[in-house]
């Protein structure tokens, strides 16, 4: 593929399989961190460790949320290409951070999130170089290869530590990273095509296109949309938090060993990729859309509970497994959106439903900080951990010696999912796309081939790891919606 002045650019046609090797780098070099991570916030704030991470988490998620609609937009003027390198670049920055300056690197991730919107502009781009057919299975793609980093690097990345040192695993992880820059300076192609790019350079971009609250002012205008969207929220809040402070709640609360810890990531994050594939489209064919979103938000419910009760080492396994299942939740409640409005409105209400994703992965962790700052559980009063490479640690306290409720944020996770199941039993099992058509007339020009439509769909998504991310399924059939368990951790 060739520019306006007839220079090679990127290696081939733009394809899918280069937003695959962009995202999966990325996320790789940031799992590789799991270990040295927890570690470094757990030396740098001592006290009010769940706190400050809530908050460093939080000011990423919304900055992030502001700042996706916006870069979406822009991408739609300047091209994929450059905005990859950009939320790249940016997103990776804070990793040699880590052993250079601790204070900065916590700093520059905060402040990264203004740019660390790559599933913004990749799914974008995976819509430049797909059909409407196709994009489903690509979509699809792009959310396996990041569940498949997210598995696999943080046992790497144990056992480097365990070995090596988190020196060497840092190192590793930057120069993984600057491999995906390079990758995308010299490999990847530019996807939107030359004639899009050379009659918009002079448009100016609006607030419409760049308002990150514009899609969720729209929620209202539907009653089906609504209730479906206060189920999202209520559901994904506490998700979002989890997502921000489980790993370290089981480091140093549990007292997860780093081996155990990359075991428990990469077992439950296969379990979750069988429940999104084989157990979703089982459940979708044989009890309806509906009843798999309920199914789900009870296993959500059960998950948190089972976190916020579990005091054992074993507890939170088996937890983990319960959490494999609850992530059918989001691509069933992608496929009932999908049906409550007309095919025309899908870019639309899934820009929606993604909207209050980005909110939450901001309000969300700052929130579980907040609570687990209000009731005390800290690090000052523990001990070190013991072995620190032992598979099966012994609890550093005996049962009497525990708090009756070791995690606070997790039950009142479970509460808020209580109150999405009772507003998801309202849904109605389908709309007729009429009435949805005479509800959503909204200005936006959204069939899902067209630029604006795209935005609203891929312009809100935010990669959060670890506590990673959010990967929109498209609006296609239920049985290729796929969302990782592991998406929006900041590993």
């Amino acid at each position: 593929m060739k520019d306006g002045a007839g220079l090679q650019q990127g290696i081939g046609r733009p394809s899918v399989y280069h937003a695959v090797v962009v995202i999966f780098l990325e996320f790789f070099s940031w799992g590789l961190l799991t270990t040295p991570m927890l570690t470094v916030l757990h030396e740098t704030f001592p006290q009010h460790t769940f706190l400050m991470n809530g908050l460093i988490q939080g000011v990423k998620g919304l900055l992030s949320f502001m700042s996706a609609p916006l870069i979406g937009a822009l991408s739609d003027v300047w091209g994929r290409r450059s905005f990859l390198l950009v939320t790249v670049f940016f997103t990776c920055a804070p990793i040699p951070l880590m052993r250079l300056s601790p204070w900065w690197y916590f700093a520059m991730i905060s402040m990264s999130g203004a740019f660390s919107v790559t599933f913004s502009v990749i799914f974008a781009y995976v819509a430049d170089v797909t059909d409407e057919r196709e994009r489903s299975t690509a979509y699809g793609l792009v959310s396996a290869t990041f569940a498949a980093s997210l598995v696999t690097s943080p046992a790497i990345g144990a056992y480097l530590s365990a070995w090596y040192g988190d020196s060497l695993v840092v190192l590793v992880a930057t120069l993984i990273a600057l491999a995906d820059i390079c990758f995308i300076l010299l490999a990847v192609p530019e996807s939107l095509p030359d004639k899009m790019r050379l009659s918009s350079w002079g448009t100016p971009i609006s607030w419409e296109h760049a308002d990150p609250f514009a899609s969720l002012r729209k929620v209202g205008q539907d009653s089906t949309v609504l209730l479906i969207c206060i189920t999202v929220f209520l559901s994904y809040l506490p998700e979002a938090g989890q997502y921000s402070s489980f790993f370290l709640y089981l480091r140093q609360v549990i007292n997860f060993s780093s081996t155990t810890l990359a075991v428990f990531i990469g077992v439950v994050g296969i379990l979750s990729i069988v429940a999104q594939t084989l157990f979703l489209t089982l459940l979708m064919r044989t009890l309806g859309t509906k009843n798999t979103v309920l199914l789900g938000l009870g296993f959500q419910i059960l998950q948190l509970a089972w976190y916020g009760f579990g005091s054992e080492p074993w507890m939170m396994w088996a937890a983990g497994a319960v959490a494999a299942m609850s992530s059918i939740t989001f691509p069933a409640v992608s496929a009932l959106v999908s049906q409550s409005a007309d095919p025309d409105k899908q870019g639309v209400v899934q820009g929606m439903i993604t909207g209050i994703r980005g909110l939450c992965n901001g309000l969300g962790p700052a929130l579980y900080g907040f609570i687990f700052f209000l009731f005390n559980v800290e690090f000052n009063s523990m001990d070190p951990i013991q072995g620190d490479y032992n598979i099966d640690p012994l609890p550093l306290h005996s049962p009497t010696e525990r708090a009756l409720i070791p995690g606070p944020p997790f039950l009142l996770g479970a509460c808020t999912v209580v109150i999405a199941f009772l507003v998801a039993l309202f849904i109605p099992e389908k709309t007729s796309c009429s009435s949805s058509s005479s509800q959503l007339s909204l200005n936006d020009k959204p069939h899902p081939d067209s630029k604006e439509s795209m935005s609203s769909l891929a312009g809100v998504h935010i990669n959060t790891p670890l506590p990673g991310s959010d990967e929109e399924s498209p609006p296609a059939a239920c049985d290729a919606d796929f969302e990782p368990l592991l998406h929006d951790s900041i590993v």
